[in-house]
């Protein structure tokens, strides 16, 4: 299309020029400086279709702008309550909030926030019940399990909690320390798994000085079923007041400490049997690879 308007009679090789500077990433003002158009008539047809890079573009409102939304909307607030409160637009609430439940009109703002909270809440619920689903179907899916499947998961369990040999420290013995109640029933089948007796193993509980050390001591005698003499004194942690903990309560046990006396050659055993594990979970693995 021919133009007849001075130096922008060459309109199309203009367009070309501006338009390949728009996809090189350049601004308005940049293209604008760059073809010296002074007019925006004309600039607005030469990017006419070319969208303006990514970096020019208004960055996301802040989080906690968003966060201030929610809280909001949660409490019965209106779209326009929001607005007028955070001096932000309508569709960047709609955005925020959308998946909120929407306040009942008429009510006041505490009606309307117990019936948005009890929506929340009842989300939440449904929630919940998706990963309790999700998590009892994997729990079935795993089914009986043989013998070799449980020697190989206890090796990968004791290579993953247990100690273990240093070349400039010999400790060639078995010691494992867990405060998982499960994590301790699999490593104990195991252990009968290796056929190693009752007699040999030696437990004993570490746990904060502050918490219930007596109910602790008889939580874990219970789940291992072994005899008092099997127990060692138990070792007491001394509580540091800086340190924020997040395992107190009632549920809190401490840790369990399970050796087996002379297991030397039991721990060269396992060692082998997880280098071995390694060897064969690489030589599987190559396919994958290809």
């Amino acid at each position: 299309m021919a133009h007849t308007n001075g130096k922008y009679t060459d309109f199309e090789g203009l367009r070309e020029q501006a338009v390949a500077l728009r996809r090189a990433g350049l601004s308005r003002r940049q293209i604008r400086d760059r073809l010296h158009v002074d007019n925006n008539d004309i600039l607005n047809r030469l990017l006419e279709g070319e969208p303006p890079p990514a970096w020019t573009k208004r960055p996301n409102a802040k989080d906690d702008l968003r966060a201030r939304a929610r809280e909001l909307r949660l409490q019965g607030w209106t779209y326009d309550q929001i607005q007028v409160e955070l001096g932000c637009s309508k569709s960047s609430i709609s955005l925020w909030v959308r998946d909120l439940p929407k306040p009942e009109r008429g009510r006041t703002h505490e009606e309307a926030a117990a019936i948005a909270r009890r929506g929340w809440e009842a989300k939440l619920r449904i929630r919940d019940e998706e990963r309790r689903h999700t998590k009892q179907e994997a729990r079935l899916a795993i089914g009986s399990m043989s013998a070799r499947e449980l020697f190989l998961v206890g090796v990968g369990l004791y290579w993953a909690e247990g100690g273990k040999d240093k070349s400039y420290a010999r400790r060639e013995n078995v010691a494992f320390v867990n405060s998982d109640p499960g994590m301790i029933r699999v490593y104990l089948a195991w252990l009968r798994l290796l056929g190693v007796e009752p007699e040999r193993l030696r437990f004993t509980v570490m746990i904060h000085e502050n918490a219930d050390v007596s109910g602790a001591e008889r939580y874990w005698a219970d789940l291992v079923g072994a005899a008092p003499s099997s127990f060692n004194k138990t070792t007491l942690k001394k509580h540091d007041p800086k340190t924020v903990r997040k395992n107190t309560g009632d549920d809190y046990r401490g840790c369990l400490v399970i050796k087996v006396l002379k297991g030397a050659d039991l721990y060269r055993r396992i060692e082998g049997s997880w280098y071995g594990i390694v060897e064969a979970a690489h030589e599987a693995d190559q396919p994958n690879r290809t």
